[in-house]
């Protein structure tokens, strides 16, 4: 991109075109243009060429508030972009101003960096409000789109089609996955290539996991803040444009290769049983609050994809907590969205979505509708319904956190689910009734409504917080390099540092601490519901006491494949083989706790105390009891294969300790068992016992904070 391209004159010649599709499209003989805008008096179409030069063409035809044209002869990988003309008053929400350069909304890849420069800001910088509209040409500073064709051999592309109940979450950042892997070629480290390629995809098969969700990957720009500090948006949910796969994830360059390589990715990723999840952001863009640059959408039509403040539209209303909301409550925005999810699935071959903050998506008004439009196009829309859909069911307005309340199709990030189970691991005297229910799918949650225990994504850590080994290692967060004094982050991370502070050489407390990351991962991995997995827990990765490395793209945030903990990922991996090879931890249906003919009287699921009798209502609400046994009857799985034949399980008894001392429980005998095998413990550093252990029924000695899992033995 060229400091100072050309003042651009405008050149006649371009044909009406037509108003649909969106964006740019070319046709074999030259591309149709089409931008909406509602409240334009003009658009002006710009294609660069590589030497930098501007060539304005004046977009003359307009339907539906579509600005149209086609230029013959234009291709594939012209670069190009708008300038809008109209009013500017920030007063009454109108910030046009022509001499900002805009992304197109639709662009399919988008090539060079955002630049820090005073000229990116619609507004003076001594008057953010002011009535004068900047002057500066910000085209020297900005991203352009690139025209794209791509006709790719999807032939023999076989999508998992992996069900709910089958499914195991790995979240992972397309960079940090492989840009420190040795076995990765350093061309390709950090890449869409690189995370197809063999030596990380072996590591998601041997783990086990069957989808990868991806934190986004549609192009995204650094604040400007974090650019006055020398640092970098690394997680990326700092949106610009919704159709583009990032492109500086690509080995391909951003000519459009991007492209490419991204369903190349996917392709691969599918040969390998594995199904691609996008964490999208589709509340707010990049531009930030009234302060912030002009990059695209509040320069083609501010009021129109915006949610203003209504006592004063030349601020925005901001439910993201980024300084901005997209108003889907407008035709536009919503089939913007729209759009965009159709093309990730079926030009893209992506498997499903997480939406970030999803809550301000589902707002009508002010207060979270669980019958807003959103929901409603979603859930009759013939090809994103049929995808997976995770909610991540909050925001930072009122009222905004709505764990339990989106509807079917829809799954929901557990929020719920991670506070309960590292309360009950750091220590807190919880009892264990809110555990039985995250243990066990969340029926209080998620039963009301028809949906299922699949309804409940279950996590203990993601991308934002403390990875595992810092969340025992840590009480309190060490933010400095994000330069804010260590004010952002989470304050309250319901963990326990293990008796120390940061790091140590202490055997003991390094012993405990990893005990503690296999408790936590048990729990999760033997509840019902889907687990998700935090890319590098199962390796041991530390983030040295940072949880919101939001802007730390090193080696402080890069999956560390140097110092792997063998014994941690091995006890991950015969974690996740376990929960495969018994559908009874992955049931479909919630459990009833009813007797089960035929069994002497056992139940679907039960509940034990210590002692070996099942639990009583003063133990339900005894909130120091931080022992429990967990039983379940295989034989009582009420789902059927896709042969309609019944499942059948082995049982198991799960018998979770979380306090500090031994403690003695009694195993229960007939008709509930005969005898116990020991699958896993804890105890261990890989999980396995040393020899094959039978148990009888009677009392045992449960080590302090460790999970047993119990398989039922009976006799014939």
């Amino acid at each position: 991109m060229t400091d100072s391209p050309a003042a651009g004159s405008l050149v006649p010649g371009v044909l009406p075109g037509t108003p649909t599709p969106l964006g740019a499209s070319w046709d074999g003989r030259g591309t149709n243009f089409a931008l909406w805008s509602a409240g334009a008096s003009a658009v002006d179409l710009c294609l660069f060429a590589p030497d930098g030069t501007e060539q304005r063409h004046r977009l003359e035809e307009t339907t539906h508030q579509v600005w149209h044209g086609r230029l013959p002869g234009v291709g594939p990988g012209q670069r190009y972009g708008y300038r809008v003309h109209g009013g500017y008053d920030p007063r009454s929400g109108l910030r046009y101003n022509p001499a900002k350069l805009l992304l197109d909304p639709y662009a399919r890849a988008v090539d060079g960096e955002l630049r820090l420069d005073p000229a990116l800001f619609g507004h003076p910088a001594d008057g953010v409000d002011s009535a004068v509209p900047d002057p500066r040409d910000s085209a020297p500073s900005v991203p352009r789109g690139v025209v794209v064709h791509d006709p790719f051999p999807w032939d023999g592309d076989r999508p998992p089609r992996r069900s709910w109940s089958d499914t195991v979450i790995y979240e992972v950042h397309v960079k940090g996955a492989t840009a420190a892997h040795p076995g990765v070629p350093p061309h390709l480290r950090g890449t869409y290539a690189g995370l197809a390629h063999p030596a990380f995809v072996e590591h998601l098969l041997a783990l086990g996991v069957t989808a990868v969700e991806l934190l986004p990957v549609h192009h995204f720009v650094s604040e400007p803040h974090l650019l006055r500090r020398g640092l970098t948006n690394y997680w990326g949910y700092n949106t610009l444009g919704y159709f583009a796969p990032h492109a500086a994830y690509s080995a391909s360059g951003s000519g459009g290769g991007q492209v490419t390589e991204f369903k190349t990715m996917v392709k691969e990723l599918h040969a390998a049983g594995i199904e691609v999840l996008l964490d999208v952001v589709y509340n707010h863009t990049a531009e930030g609050d009234h302060t912030g640059p002009t990059l695209s959408f509040k320069g083609i039509d501010n009021p129109g994809y915006y949610r203003l403040d209504g006592a004063n539209p030349a601020r925005y209303t901001d439910y993201t907590g980024c300084g901005n909301t997209l108003d889907v409550r407008r035709p536009a925005v919503l089939g913007l969205l729209m759009d965009s999810l159709r093309y990730w699935v079926t030009e893209m071959h992506v498997d499903g979505f997480r939406f970030d903050l999803a809550s301000a998506l589902a707002r009508s008004m002010h207060d979270v509708d669980r019958l807003s439009a959103f929901f409603d196009v979603v859930h009759q829309d013939p090809v994103v319904s049929q995808v997976k859909l995770i909610a991540e069911p909050w925001d930072v307005g009122p009222g905004g956190y709505q764990v339990g309340n989106f509807p079917p199709p829809w799954t929901e990030w557990n929020g719920k689910y991670r506070d309960t189970v590292r309360d009950v691991w750091s220590g807190a005297h919880v009892g264990v009734r809110d555990l039985a229910y995250r243990l066990t799918g969340s029926s209080d949650l998620y039963r009301s409504d028809g949906r299922r225990p699949f309804a409940s994504i279950n996590f203990v850590t993601a991308h934002d917080g403390f990875p595992l080994a810092d969340l025992v290692t840590y009480e309190q967060k060490r933010n400095e390099a994000n330069g804010e004094d260590n004010r952002d982050g989470e304050s309250h991370n319901r963990n326990w540092n293990c008796g120390v502070e940061g790091e140590t050489s202490d055997p003991d407390v390094l012993a405990l601490r990893a005990r503690q990351v296999r408790n936590l991962l048990t729990t999760l991995l033997l509840s019902t519901g889907v687990p998700m997995l935090t890319a590098g827990d199962e390796l041991g990765r530390t983030q040295r006491g940072n949880n919101n490395a939001y802007c730390q793209d090193n080696e402080l945030s890069w999956l560390d494949w140097e110092h792997v903990d063998e014994d941690m990922r091995a006890f991950v991996t015969r974690l996740v083989r376990l929960r495969r090879g018994a559908p009874v931890l992955r049931q479909e249906a919630f459990f009833e706790g009813h007797e089960l003919p035929g069994t002497g009287g056992t139940r679907d699921l039960a509940w034990f105390a210590p002692a070996g009798g099942q639990l009583t209502t003063a133990d339900w609400f005894d909130t120091g009891l931080q022992t429990v046994g967990m039983y379940l009857d295989g034989r009582g799985i009420r789902h059927r294969d896709e042969h309609g034949h019944p499942v059948l399980d082995d049982s198991y008894l799960l018998q979770l300790h979380a306090g500090p001392e031994p403690v003695t429980v009694t195993l229960p005998g007939p008709p509930w068992a005969d005898g116990y095998g020991l699958v896993l413990s804890t105890e261990y550093p890989r999980g396995a016992p040393p020899a094959p252990a039978f148990l009888a029924p009677g009392p045992v000695d449960v080590p302090g904070r460790c999970v047993w899992l119990l398989r039922i033995e009976r006799r014939p």
